[in-house]
């Protein structure tokens, strides 16, 4: 392998546009026989590309060994390996200007125009920047379009110029939004077209049927027949010539095609040699249901589906559902067939699946597709809704996941299928009972839970706590859409209930409606004088169900309400839900404001009142209905306000400091904390100005400083080594005259001891209370900012809000209006420029923290904020010696 790596050499399995899996890899001496047969076997017309003319034999010798020559840190170079056949290659070599390199790509010639020279630039462009590379040029000829608008499409920002027959070409590598939604576009369509293989295969074997229906492999076929699979279908049985009226067949060697997909319902110890005998007869996924797997045998199931390129769903899985007319693939083993609905579902757990399948149907509902991803070799809920993204059958998705395996690819998945459709996740595994509970279940190492919450939150998805309000926010949204906002009004024939409601939408972050003055009125006219016009109304219970149903009605079509809870009981007047159906239909209501029934003491949980043309959700549980709501509401002002990015202030350079970064990581191999002036250096260039020091080597300096100033000075010793983890130890503050100088000196002196290198002065700012500002790289869900109280009140409320990194507009404005920057800031008409300060200095350090991948943690604190201006006296920084891998790099988790 050339020159010093990075993770973006090392070895991957990638997909191609038409969904085939590959090998990308840096090329090694052992390549040369196939470099050597990739350039023999180029059409003419390909080598003059390559070649810029027609080659000697020299020339291609020449190329060939200096691709492969060894420890040329300069060059390098990757491969794309189908089944170990090298169909591509893309280099580059830095040249003189070490922000500048040359790259070249070659690609054979019956797979052009399938992704490769795509794919490798994605990878080297990585590659190169975490070198310092800059920018990358390329000498093209004029004729070669495709490879020309390789370039052009990659969503890197391009300069050409053509000179004769040959265009030069100057590719910049800063990763901007642009960028990264091209290639998020390009994983997305590369996905959706590889699980066509598992979700819609032209057929399936099913390898492990049997003829007792007490066996898996049996529940499996029979649910493929009787679901009635639109392909055909091989049941695999050595000892059976038929299954359930099938022709049965020994082994998949023995089939007259090879099957799309198998179903593999054998004991775990047969899994890696029958995936082996899949892969050699060309089958392109797997569902694997059998569990146990774990040592070698997991190992030996991974080595055959990496050198076979198939897709893997499981191990330890409950299988995959697609109810599309076209397919109708129903590949588990589960009792009631396919509910077809628009309801997609991911789910680690199979219990969980068969759960929400047995519910959704009991409601009448049904799902598009559902996916158990048990184990996650391979497929998981990122591929599921890359595929729910492009699928027009799919309008909300469900996710029940113990573990993020790509917590930030996740997050750009779900902002994307966002824009158009819900995405409602189960929590698991927050509480460390949960965590224990999911690590035994599936090996699983469960998320953060303030990362995972900043997660939801950012990527504008629907928490749920258990099945039941997963079902609540279906049926919601089902029967009565998304309501335009949070402003809920609450409609009740019994007081205490009422209230109960009116608690349980404070709870989930609603706010009540203030009822227009004419529905006030018009309800006047219909309610006894000790009745409420107010929200919430309460009608009494000697109202009778039609009186009742018109109150409903009247607040619904307030202009001041956005959705309608009516909790409300059966009395000897009457069960008023027979009444409100009707009235609600025929209300004229255009808007379709959403109402939601609750119904107290009912034995299901979420049901449908289906007495007219409307359709109403009746819930047992106020707090159900009111966090369903909630969610619903949430994820609509999400979609309107997440579209816009954090502005990022002209005078940020994020190349300089990076090049700072790369710099001091150079120099301190390995990472550590860095010194506040090489803190203040890095920070600097992004517009983020620390307060200034005075070094002072001696006593006598240290005095004379002291008497420039303008009040106490804080005192920091100067050590030969960078800052620490704790600075307090070394900092001595109100310092104010020359006694209390000289005390502060000693003292650190003798602290530090041989150390000791003499000490900075700052100004000492006072404050009664502050914030801390904090950044850092999560190992799974990659920068994250945080925002909580400063000083000694921190260290005793060290609660704090968090976002991950890149922040949206909104994501800086809820970060800086959160309960620290509030009891700091205040919420008067003169907290805002410094609440507008904050937001600023949160953009600056977030694209800080996304720019400088070596990034492990920073801290400011304390952070003051003075008339729209931020003061930041100390900070505190450490850098690693790995760089984390770019999320949106394509690669497979095999």
């Amino acid at each position: 392998m050339m020159g010093s790596t990075d993770s973006s050499d090392a070895g991957a399995h990638v997909l191609l546009a038409d969904g085939q899996v590959v090998e990308l890899r840096a090329l090694t001496g052992d390549d040369a026989a196939e470099l050597r047969r990739l350039h023999a076997e180029l059409p003419a017309g390909d080598l003059r590309s390559r070649f810029l003319g027609v080659p000697s034999a020299e020339n291609v010798a020449r190329l060939l060994g200096h691709l492969l020559a060894p420890g040329d840190g300069d060059v390098v170079a990757l491969g794309v390996f189908r089944r170990e056949r090298l169909i591509g290659v893309g280099h580059f070599e830095v040249l003189a200007d070490p922000a500048l390199a040359e790259v070249a790509f070659v690609v054979e010639h019956d797979v052009h125009a399938k992704g490769v020279a795509t794919l490798l630039l994605e990878h080297l462009a990585f590659a190169a920047a975490r070198r310092g590379v800059r920018g990358f040029t390329a000498e093209v000829l004029t004729t070669n379009t495709a490879m020309l608008r390789v370039f052009l499409d990659s969503g890197l920002h391009c300069l050409r110029t053509a000179d004769g027959s040959v265009t030069h070409v100057v590719v910049e590598l800063d990763d901007d939004a642009s960028y990264s939604e091209r290639r998020a576009a390009r994983d997305r369509a590369a996905s959706a077209e590889s699980l066509r293989h598992l979700l819609a295969p032209r057929s399936v074997a099913v390898v492990g049927a049997s003829a007792s229906r007490g066996k898996v492999g049996n529940a499996v076929l029979r649910n493929l027949l009787a679901g009635g699979y639109r392909g055909a279908v091989y049941p695999i049985n050595p000892s059976a010539a038929e299954i359930e009226g099938v022709a049965a067949f020994p082994d998949v060697s023995a089939l007259p095609e090879a099957p799309e997909l198998a179903v593999l319902c054998v004991p775990a110890s047969a899994v890696p040699e029958v995936a082996e005998r899949c892969g050699r007869r060309g089958v392109r996924a797997l569902v694997v249901v059998s569990s146990g797997l774990g040592g070698a045998p997991a190992r030996e199931l991974v080595s055959a589906v990496r050198r076979w390129g198939m897709r893997l769903l499981g191990p330890n899985c409950f299988g995959a559902i697609n109810s599309d007319p076209d397919v109708r693939l129903d590949a588990t083993f589960g009792a009631d067939g396919i509910p077809p609905g628009d309801v997609g579902i991911v789910t680690q757990s199979g219990g969980v699946g068969i759960v929400l399948l047995s519910r959704l149907r009991q409601l009448g509902l049904g799902v598009s597709t559902l996916v158990s991803a048990g184990d996650k070799y391979d497929v998981s809920g990122n591929d599921l809704l890359q595929w729910w993204d492009a699928d027009e059958r799919t309008g909300i998705g469900v996710v029940y996941l113990e573990s993020f395996g790509n917590p930030r690819k996740f997050s750009w998945s779900a902002r994307h299928l966002g824009r158009a459709k819900p995405l409602v996740l189960l929590r698991g595994g927050a509480s460390p009972v949960a965590r224990r509970a999911a690590a035994a279940h599936s090996s699983s190492t469960a998320a953060p839970e303030a990362l995972r919450e900043a997660l939801l939150r950012q990527a504008g998805i629907i928490g749920a706590d258990d099945v039941d309000e997963v079902l609540a926010v279906l049926a919601v949204r089902d029967a009565q859409g998304i309501p335009r906002g949070g402003r809920v009004a609450v409609v009740t024939n019994a007081g205490g209930l009422g209230v109960l409601t009116a608690e349980a939408c404070a709870r989930a972050g609603l706010d009540f409606a203030e009822l227009h003055p004419a529905t006030r009125a018009e309800l006047a006219g219909l309610l006894p004088r000790y009745g409420s016009v107010v929200n919430p109304v309460d009608t009494t219970a000697v109202v009778d169900a039609s009186a009742f149903a018109r109150c409903a009605a009247l607040v619904r079509a307030d202009p001041n309400v956005d959705a309608v809870l009516v909790p409300l009981i059966e009395t000897a007047l009457g069960e008023p839900v027979e009444a409100l159906a009707d009235a609600l239909a025929n209300s004229g209501a255009g808007d379709r404001t959403p109402v939601v029934v609750v119904r107290p003491g009912r034995s299901a949980p979420v049901e449908f009142l289906r007495r007219s043309e409307e359709r109403l959700p009746s819930l047992a549980s106020p707090a159900s209905a009111a966090a369903a709501l909630a969610g619903l509401a949430g994820y609509q002002r999400w979609r309107e306000r997440s579209a816009v990015p954090a502005e990022v202030p002209p005078d940020v350079d994020v190349a300089a400091a990076r090049r700072r970064v790369v710099a001091l990581s150079a120099f301190r191999r390995g990472g550590g904390w860095l010194s506040f002036e090489q803190t203040r250096a890095c920070l600097e260039a992004v517009g983020v100005r620390l307060s200034r020091r005075t070094t002072c080597e001696t006593e006598r300096e240290a005095l004379a400083a002291l008497g420039a100033a303008t009040g106490p000075v804080v005192v920091t010793a100067l050590t030969g080594e960078p800052d620490h983890e704790d600075p307090e130890a070394r900092s001595r503050g109100d310092v104010a005259d020359a006694d209390q100088l000289r005390a502060a000196w000693r003292a650190l002196r003798n602290t530090a001891g041989a150390e000791f290198r003499g000490v900075s002065l700052r100004d000492q700012v006072a404050a009664d209370l502050s914030l801390s500002v904090t950044a850092g790289h999560d190992e799974s869900f990659g920068p994250v900012l945080g925002v909580g109280l400063g000083g000694a009140a921190g260290r005793l409320a060290p609660t704090r809000g968090h976002r991950l990194v890149p922040l949206s507009a909104q994501d800086a404005a809820d970060l800086a209006a959160g309960p620290a920057a509030t009891a700091v800031l205040g919420t008067g008409p003169g907290a805002a420029p410094d609440r507008d300060a904050l937001v600023e200095l949160l953009v600056r350090i977030a694209r800080f923290a996304e720019a400088v991948p070596e990034l492990v943690e920073l801290e400011l604190d304390p952070v003051l904020l003075r008339r729209g201006t931020p003061i930041l006296p100390e900070a505190r920084m450490r850098i690693g010696g790995a760089v984390v891998e770019d999320p949106l790099l394509r690669r497979l988790a095999l």
